[in-house]
Parts: C-alpha cells; structure tokens; sequence
C-alpha cells in the first residue's frame, strides 16, 4: 500500500513542501532515500520506540520512503512525526484517508511526545499558500504558526493525538491568534528607559536622531561613560513596527528557533553579540546556512560593543549588508539570501586604555598605539556610519540629581513624527523608507542648500580638513534634524549640528 504525506523544509525564510511517499511490500526491511540527512536516519529508532510504546508497532514487511524532491537535502529531526504517521497509514494501522490533507510536522521522543522545531512561521505560511487544510507541530511552535489566518493550526504534545484526530476518536481545537491583537500588545513602560539616563543631554539628543533617520551611530569615550547604558536604550525609542515588520522579524527568529512562545513578535529586536564572534555568526552562514545576528537585527538594533576588539575580517563581512541591507550566502548547489536592515550602534574607547588625553588618568597611550587601534577600524566601514559622538563622563553633581529626565515615550512621539514625514516623502520608492537609506540622487532631491548653508559646509570641511565621504553623510543628518523639527527645506542651522557629528572625519581628530 503507498500512502502520501507532506512535511516541509526551510530554506533561508522561505519554505518547500517536501513530499513523503511510504510504501509497503512483501519482505522485510527499511529504505529511506531522498537525501536525509543522519538525523533523518536515524528516526527509525525514535518512531519504533514512540510507536510502541503507545500501543502500535513498525509493520514486519518491507518499507520504502522517498522524500520528495529527491534531489534536495533534507536536515534536522523534524520529520520523525511526518514519518511515523505515514508508517502508520501505510501500515493501514490508522485511516489514510485524510493525512494528506494536512503538514505534520514535529520530532519524536522515545516515549511518543513531540520537541519543538524550527521554521514554524514559514512552513504555515507555505501551507496555506499550498492549498492545505491543516498543520500538524508541536504545542510549543503553535503559536507562531497560529498568525497565519486561513490554516487549521493544531498544537498537539503526543503522537496519539494526531493518531486519535485521524482515527476520529478525539478531537483537536486548532488554535486561534487575532494576529492584530497580538500585535497591538505594545509595552508603554519599555525595560530600559531613557528617564534613567543621567545628564548626557548631548548623547540623548543624537540617539534622537539616529532613530529618528534610522542612521548607523558610533559612540566614542571612555569606560564608565554610559555608552552600553544608552545604546540599550535605543530600541525604546525607535517607532513602533507596522505588522509587515513584525511578519518579517518574526519569520527569521522562527527559522532560528529562537521565537519561543512569544508568537508574534511586536517589540524591536535588540542583538549584542559578543566581539569574539566569528563571521559566520555575525553574518549567518555554517555547511546548513542558518541567520546570523544582522538578520536576527533585522528592522531592529545590532550593538556592538568595544568595536576594535572585533576582528577585523568579521567586520569587513557587513560592508556589504549594511549597503544593500540584505545578505547573501551562496553554496554548490543552492543560495539563500536572508533580510538584514539594520540600525548599527557601535562603541568604543578612544584608546587602548580607554582614556583619551586625559591628565587625571594612570593610563596613557602613545600616539602611536592609539593610531594603530582606531585603524582596527577601517575607512570603508566608517563610511558606512552617519553619526560619530564623543561621550564624556557624567559629572558627580548630575549623577545625584533627582528629577528623571525626558521619557522614552516623549522622545519616541517625535521620533515616529519624523519617520511619518519620511514616510510620505518616499512613499514611491519600494526599497527606500527613511533618511539613511537615501542615495545621491535623493539626497541632491530632498537635501537642497541654499547658499549660506553652502558656504557654512564648505568652510567647515575646509576648516575641519573633513573628507569627501562626509558630505553625503553630513546631508542626510540635517535632513532628518529638519524633519524632527517638522522644516520643510534644511537651513544653515542643520548642517552646523550635523557637522558635529562626524568626530572620526577630522584629520587630526588625535591631537
């Protein structure tokens, strides 16, 4: 007897429905082909045991499984369920009638009950797109797969659930997610604040408008300055994600395993890796491709902290994501390209000792060894960063002050005012919703100057001795300091606050 019945794997964020036929012949034997992978192959251990220990058993005869396509890899230990019901159908030990109606999805333990999987998210929404009327996984992946409408979800916790659903002797309620109620769950009061925030009013106003462009910021100063302190708070302020956002963020975390029971994810995604990581974390990668943290930072904040101390390979990797805001892997046989728009906040000590031209301090560096560390950073990467700040240490009488400063809350109304201006601007261009994003072209359009603000640029890069690949820069931040006050062309007063803003730009910034 050949029964059909359907999985699915997950390549880059997209899904393939993946065909398993199961046929049973006089003999004995177990044949498994299509390209699985060990942990695949291994699964007739798992289902025997399962089986068994539920009251049913692998039929004494010859089974053959083919999954289909035969000429795609399949990985992970996903598939035990989708086998061992098709074992089961095959076997006539369940009705067969319906299983191919549905995805099933889910690893087995050996006393029958199912462990999570990955790729929730896409595989339901490649089901609904495919015309199935169900899909079967494990209670801990329901919700995430639950946001997509029109899909019969069934969470289920055993193998004998899904065996009692088709033998018509138990019944399963799919669950059920208002996926705009879900999603409208924001939090008003955000874990980190930036009432917290002690004095630094300078560094606040430039997180401003790094949120509010959607800039990439480095921070520069020494230890015990408050820049993780601020960086952390960012994600507070940026505006809320619009669902299509939260689809694509959510989808990632989903194939990463890392959605948990979350659902539908509604809050900015906030990743600090650490500067020993490897390339292939940070940009995703690996013999199975699987997201890194830029992807994992998608529509969200990718902080890292002590920029230097990452190697330098691994930070030239994102040059090209941070420009085309997507990254692509490419293997032999396939490619996978994963979302990565990201807002990147770096930090960093001015020196080795972290403390620049200070006389107070013990530590001091020599010219020469605070050249070689900020050259750990290169010029194409700078390139790529609009905001340079300088944080200076909080003063003891600020520190001890009582009054909070402005909420996060405050700061993002104006934030989202600006991104709403932003958004009308662009809203012809399909890659292109903010400030940073903006090529020559636009900004030539949208960042016209009138002879004084021309002047004051010139001079001060003439001054300044500021390089070419400032001028862009410097442009696209007085254009979102124009939208933040809501000005339609930008003045001379704009710029002249850009022109802070690039520290790293000056020759001789060391002294």
């Amino acid at each position: 007897m050949l029964v059909k019945v359907f999985g699915s794997a997950v390549f880059g964020v997209e899904a393939t429905t993946i065909t398993v036929e199961v046929n049973m012949d006089k003999g004995i034997g177990y044949h498994l082909v299509g390209l699985p992978d060990n942990a695949i192959k291994e699964s007739s251990y798992r289902i025997a045991a399962a089986l068994k220990n539920n009251g049913y058993g692998m039929p004494g005869k010859k089974i053959t499984i083919n999954m289909a396509p035969a000429d795609l890899r399949k990985e992970g230990s996903a598939y035990d369920l989708t086998l061992a019901i098709g074992i089961l159908a095959a076997s006539a030990q369940i009705k067969s009638d319906e299983v191919g109606k549905y995805i099933i999805m889910g690893e087995l333990s050996l006393d029958g009950s199912l462990q999570p999987i990955k790729g929730a998210l896409p595989i339901a929404i490649k089901a609904k797109e495919e015309g199935f009327k169900g899909f079967f996984l494990p209670k801990q992946n329901v919700k995430e797969a639950a946001i997509v409408a029109g899909l019969d979800v069934y969470g289920v916790e055993n193998v004998l659930e899904v065996i009692d659903f088709f033998e018509g002797k138990g019944t399963i309620e799919p669950t059920i997610i208002n996926t705009r109620d879900e999603f409208y769950k924001t939090l008003d009061f955000p874990e980190f604040d930036f009432s917290e925030v002690r004095g630094q009013e300078s560094i606040k106003r430039c997180m401003e408008i790094a949120a509010a462009g959607g800039h990439n910021i480095i921070l520069i100063g020494p230890p015990g300055s408050g820049k993780t302190m601020i960086a952390k708070r960012l994600p507070s302020i940026l505006p809320p994600m619009t669902l299509r956002e939260a689809l694509e963020t959510t989808k990632i975390h989903s194939v990463a395993g890392k959605v948990k029971d979350a659902g539908l994810m509604n809050q900015r995604p906030f990743r600090s890796p650490h500067h020993t990581a490897s390339s292939v974390a940070l940009v995703g990668g690996g013999s199975y491709p699987q997201p890194g943290e830029i992807s994992l930072a998608h529509n969200g904040v990718l902080f890292l902290d002590e920029l230097p101390e990452f190697k330098r390979e691994v930070l030239e990797v994102m040059r090209q994501p941070l420009e085309d805001r997507e990254v692509t892997i490419s293997r032999a046989k396939f490619t996978i390209t994963y979302p990565s728009s990201f807002m990147l906040v770096a930090s960093m000590n001015p020196s080795p000792s972290g403390f620049f031209n200070d006389p107070d301090s013990p530590q001091t560096s020599s010219p020469h060894e605070m050249t070689r560390y900020l050259s750990k950073i290169s010029g194409p990467l700078l390139d790529r960063i609009d905001i340079h700040i300088e944080v200076t240490p909080v003063p003891f009488d600020k520190l001890t002050e009582k009054r909070n400063g402005e909420s996060s809350v405050e700061i993002r109304k104006r934030v989202t005012a600006a991104r709403e201006i932003q958004t009308q601007r662009f809203e012809l261009f399909d890659t292109i919703h903010y400030n940073a994003q903006m090529s020559s072209k636009q900004i030539r359009e949208y960042c016209a100057l009138d002879d004084d603000s021309l002047q004051l640029l010139k001079t001060a890069m003439e001054r300044l001795n500021l390089s070419a690949r400032a001028f862009d820069r410097i442009l696209k931040v007085a254009r979102t300091i124009a939208d933040l006050e809501a000005a339609p062309i930008v003045v001379s007063g704009h710029i002249a606050e850009a022109i802070q803003y690039r520290s790293l730009d000056r020759d001789g910034w060391l002294g």
